[in-house]
């Protein structure tokens, strides 16, 4: 567990910045949905600190990705992902933690690259965990799992579909990675924003976005020079300002 103080200086630079919401992010090789059991033992165990740590440092989400359903059928592994939520959760006080659940590329044998298996899990998930469930939604698998939210049309109908399927309230956080692969791909290759298949005019549709304006935006962008994070931040600020003074998002 992290050091008490380090905790308190954490919380006193957070409120005196004005740093929230506070989002950490899984490890990517835990799998809850394995029909592996040894890796769904490790797996629970890690999820489990992961979420005892959040609850310590006082963060308001954890994103979680689904998991892998290999060796089995998709309805099979997302009964194990929400088993071992369940197991994970065990006794621990939610606090402020709200658990995101990530879309996919769908790539192989991924879990929630299709909005209808997010909702089936948080569905299932919320009936037997007292954490609060909703979801983290990332352009670049968007674009990859079919979901075309490079052009305009397309972003009105990826809208359209998560307000049916998850209900725009419950994504909390939007992970912003441009695309090195084209759209229905089934690839998770993330590009520096605006050097993808999404763009400059799509991202900054996105980013302006009534529906969309309002949510916290975080980088998963490839650092391959030293900057590249904060060149990509600069860039989807500008997005914003250019578009509030010029143009007028699409509805």
């Amino acid at each position: 567990m992290p050091d008490p103080s380090a905790i308190r200086r954490m919380r006193e630079l957070r409120e005196r910045h004005d740093l929230t919401p506070l989002v950490i992010h899984d490890n990517y090789l835990i799998n809850l949905a394995s029909a592996d059991r040894l890796i769904r033992r490790k797996s629970i165990a890690a999820f489990r600190g992961e979420m005892e740590r959040a609850i310590a440092i006082g963060a308001e989400y954890l994103v979680a990705h689904p998991g892998n359903y290999k060796g089995q059928s998709l309805e099979e592994g997302i009964v194990n992902l929400v088993r071992g939520l369940g197991e994970a959760a065990a006794g621990l006080e939610p606090g402020n933690l709200t658990l995101l659940l990530e879309n996919t590329a769908g790539c192989g044998a991924q879990i929630g690259y299709r909005f209808e298996e997010l909702r089936a899990i948080r569905d299932l998930a919320s009936t037997q965990l007292d954490f609060e469930i909703g979801y983290c939604i990332d352009t670049c698998h968007c674009l990859a799992a079919g979901y075309d939210v490079s052009t305009p049309s397309g972003l009105r109908s990826t809208l359209q579909k998560l307000e049916s399927e998850l209900g725009l309230v419950n994504v909390k956080v939007i992970h912003s990675n441009d695309s090195k692969t084209p759209l229905g791909s089934h690839v998770d290759r993330h590009a520096h924003i605006g050097e993808g298949y999404i763009g400059l005019e799509g991202f900054r549709r996105i980013l302006n976005h009534p529906k969309l304006s309002k949510k916290p935006f975080i980088l998963e962008t490839p650092i391959d020079q030293e900057g590249d994070d904060l060149r990509n931040v600069q860039t989807l600020k500008k997005l914003c300002r250019k578009s509030r003074t010029t143009t007028t998002p699409s509805k």
